[in-house]
């Protein structure tokens, strides 16, 4: 059995027009999200024991402030890549947990395909910023992952997280 965390990386700044795609850093809420991604997912008890991550600002910046403790790879490849792409990369992981921080629309592509039905949630397909999905495998072994297999657990988004917060 194997779980996936897909995320797409929080809300990031575009203060700066002229900023390279690749250099633009996160937003305060975007910053909060991440935060609040990371306390939800110790909370839960979902601690990725491998993370592939993309190289951009956004999403080093995102995995940084989860605070979460995993082997980490950053990946210029996995930059606005592709389901395909993505979906090659996982097949080389190693980890019992692992989780992929990437772009949309890749990472929305990716977690249609990988699932066999998609969660009861407004926002699973235009997967907004910081999105997370959580998803389980019947497999031993990453190289065995083909599209629709996929078990959701969870998908939610930092606004999921603020609504949960302010009903307690």
């Amino acid at each position: 059995m194997r779980q996936l965390l897909l995320l797409r990386h929080a809300k990031s700044a575009w203060d700066d027009p002229l900023a390279d795609d690749f250099d633009r850093a996160l937003n305060d809420r975007g910053q909060k999200a991440a935060q609040s991604l990371g306390d939800w997912i110790r909370h839960n008890n979902l601690m990725p024991d491998q993370v592939l991550c993309s190289a951009a600002a956004r999403t080093v910046e995102t995995w940084e402030l989860m605070l979460l403790d995993a082997e980490v790879k950053f990946s210029e490849g996995l930059y606005h890549a592709g389901p395909d792409r993505m979906l090659s990369a996982l097949q080389k992981a190693s980890g019992e947990r692992v989780m992929l921080i990437g772009h949309n629309p890749g990472i929305a592509a990716l977690a249609a395909m990988l699932v066999r039905s998609a969660p009861v949630h407004s926002r699973f397909g235009d997967y907004p910023t910081g999105a997370l999905t959580v998803t389980e495998f019947d497999i031993d072994d990453w190289a065995d992952l083909v599209p629709r297999q996929g078990r959701v657990l969870h998908f939610l988004t930092p606004r999921d997280i603020e609504a949960d917060a302010s009903n307690v």
